[in-house]
């Protein structure tokens, strides 16, 4: 019986990988910026939510959702962006590869648009800053935020999200529907020593509450 590995046909040079996806236009090649504009600070103050990938100095991957009011995102100059921690899981996956590798990249998305603000550049922990003050939520002001020095900046096209139809509400019915809830899933794989009923309180109106506790 053959593996799945012996059924792939890899690509393994640029070459070959350009035989099937060819050079981009010049208009989707050229639009990378090295600084905000207008529009992106228009951007980042309407979104409620990001995605920061991260890498440590071996190149093992974390991406983590990050969100909050509209605007959480900073804009601190035209050259470089904050990101408020919040509590959570306390993993720090992404803040612990930044320690050793500052390349990241974030992806900055609005409910209900497709397009979305993609942010490359490097970055560090900061544990307080004058601007701290101005990202208190519900009267917690963030522990550290990662502040983030622009390399590229550049708005992507709707495709993903036009393919995936993630917008549209007529289709989150069925397509969740086979999927257990979040309770469920805890109780599936993360805490199976713990009841059901306990885990539905949990991830109820409980965590609802934590948000910024």
């Amino acid at each position: 019986m053959s593996t799945p590995e012996q059924r792939f046909t890899e690509i393994t040079s640029l070459e070959e990988l350009r035989e099937l996806v060819p050079d981009p236009l010049p208009v989707a090649r050229d639009k990378e910026r090295s600084a905000l504009v207008e529009v992106d600070r228009a951007w980042l103050e309407a979104s409620p939510f990001c995605l920061i990938a991260t890498s440590d100095a071996e190149g093992n991957c974390d991406v983590s959702p990050k969100g909050d009011p509209p605007g959480f995102v900073k804009a601190l100059d035209e050259h470089t962006v904050a990101v408020p921690e919040r509590p959570g899981n306390r993993r720090v996956d992404g803040f612990r590869n930044v320690l050793s590798n500052p390349h990241v990249g974030l992806l900055s998305i609005i409910p209900g648009r497709g397009d979305t603000l993609r942010i490359n550049g490097r970055a560090r922990l900061v544990r307080d800053a004058p601007f701290f003050d101005d990202m208190v939520v519900k009267g917690h002001r963030p522990v550290l935020a990662l502040v983030v020095e622009i390399d590229t900046v550049f708005h992507h096209c709707a495709k993903a999200f036009l393919r995936s139809h993630l917008w549209s509400p007529q289709t989150w019915d069925e397509v969740g529907a086979g999927v257990p809830s979040r309770p469920r899933i805890a109780k599936m794989v993360d805490r199976p020593e713990e009841s059901l009923e306990e885990l539905e309180r949990y991830y109820g109106r409980e965590y609802s509450a934590r948000l910024y506790g």
